[in-house]
C-alpha cells in the first residue's frame, strides 16, 4: 500500500534579478536624501530654510515610499493627485496657522 501525503508541494523558484535590482535602487535614492537630510540638519543654522527642506523632504521621501511599496506610482494619473493635491494644501494649511499663530503671540515666524 503505498503512502499519499496531502500536502501542496513546495516550489522554490529563482529570485527575480529584476526585482531586486529596483529595490536596491529604491534604498538607494531614499538613502541619499536621508543623507542630505543629515547634511542639512548638522550644517544650516535653525530657521524656516532649514524647516521648509526639512518639510520639502519629508514629503518627497513620503510620496516615493507611498508610490514604490504602495504601488501608487502605477495607479492612474487621476488618483496620484488626487491624493497628494490634499497633502499639498494641508501642509500649506499648518504653515498658514503657524504664521498666523506666530503673528498674534508676537513672536517673529523667521526665527522659531
Amino acid at each position: 500500500m503505498a503512502h499519499h501525503s496531502h500536502e501542496p508541494e513546495v516550489v522554490v523558484l529563482p529570485p527575480d534579478k529584476a526585482k531586486i535590482a529596483h529595490l536596491w535602487k529604491v534604498a538607494l535614492i531614499l538613502g541619499i536624501i536621508t543623507a542630505v537630510e543629515f547634511v542639512v540638519a548638522f550644517t544650516l543654522a535653525h530657521g524656516v530654510m532649514k524647516t521648509f527642506i526639512f518639510v520639502v523632504m519629508t514629503i518627497v521621501k513620503a510620496g516615493y515610499i507611498v508610490g514604490e511599496f504602495m504601488h501608487l506610482r502605477y495607479e492612474t494619473k487621476v488618483l496620484f493627485w488626487s491624493i497628494l493635491i490634499p497633502i499639498i494644501f494641508i501642509v500649506w494649511m499648518l504653515v498658514a496657522f503657524l504664521y498666523e499663530g506666530f503673528q498674534l503671540s508676537n513672536i517673529n515666524f523667521l526665527h522659531f
